[in-house]
């Protein structure tokens, strides 16, 4: 499988060639928001779409710092998913098919909250049956076949735990033309499994595989609520290495186990 990076309008671009065939995608999702006992009443930070009659789905994390300055820190990514749905539909009736990156270019520039996020939205395109995706920060996805892992996203971020994230503020945030581009190939059987950092800070790519072993005739609702569970067992893990335990070790810093966040995770199964 050979990996080509290409440049196009200040976007960096990931191209996995392969075979062309006719395909489809269900998917599933869940969604853990993280106890926090000064605002029990909050919803989250993360949010996320899925939208079946359009083969795509997007995860958003929004940027929990922005609670310090007295703002909601999930109302910059619930408003940019929903305006990603918006950008999903408009730009579906004037092309034809679903492009990612300008669906999230358009969200991006609709979206006024104060704050930032991360932000992944992907796209199964009937053209050329690949996932096209545009990425910001460390939300991201793997790509399973055969109950391994094929392909897992590249994190964007400025330094450990700083991921690059869209935002109205250009003191804190970056702009969308930061966002990369991915193109993988898929085909029938695969498993693809998208998630904020909640999920990929806390669970190894062998983790989610072993998970599909085992329950892999699981519907995707059903299979994103088992591995998001196994990820927030992971995340309460104080002891045990841990993707962010790792990162941070590499980076510098000391942390050791999980990571308590918010997570989400969305699964689809091409058919």
């Amino acid at each position: 499988m050979e990996i080509k990076k290409k440049r196009s309008s200040g976007m960096s671009k990931t191209i996995i060639e392969n075979c062309c065939r006719s395909l489809d995608m269900i998917m599933g999702s869940f969604y853990i928001p993280k106890e926090d006992d000064l605002r029990p009443e909050s919803v989250g930070e993360d949010s996320h779409f899925i939208c079946q009659e359009k083969n795509s789905f997007g995860v958003a994390d929004g940027v929990g710092g922005w609670i310090k300055q007295g703002i909601d820190s999930g109302e910059y990514s619930r408003q940019l998913m929903n305006n990603s749905l918006i950008a999903l539909n408009h730009q579906e009736k004037r092309s034809g098919h679903v492009d990612p990156t300008r669906v999230l270019e358009e969200a991006y520039y609709m979206t006024n909250s104060p704050g930032s996020s991360t932000a992944c939205i992907i796209a199964l395109n009937d053209e050329d049956h690949c996932l096209h995706v545009a990425n910001v920060g460390d939300s991201g996805f793997l790509v399973f076949r055969n109950r391994e892992c094929i392909f897992q996203s590249p994190i964007q971020q400025h330094g450990f735990n700083h991921p690059y994230q869209l935002g109205c503020t250009s003191r804190f945030s970056d702009a969308v033309d930061i966002a990369m581009e991915i193109v993988v190939p898929v085909q029938s059987g695969d498993i693809i499994v998208a998630g904020t950092d909640g999920l990929l800070d806390n669970m190894f790519p062998s983790e989610i595989e072993e998970i599909i072993t085992k329950a892999q005739d699981q519907d995707p609702a059903k299979l994103a609520l088992i591995i998001a569970n196994y990820a927030l067992y992971n995340s309460l893990d104080r002891f045990s290495e841990s993707p962010f335990s790792r990162a941070a070790y590499f980076a510098g810093k000391k942390h050791v186990g999980g990571k308590i966040d918010d997570i989400t995770v969305v699964v689809a199964k091409i058919i």
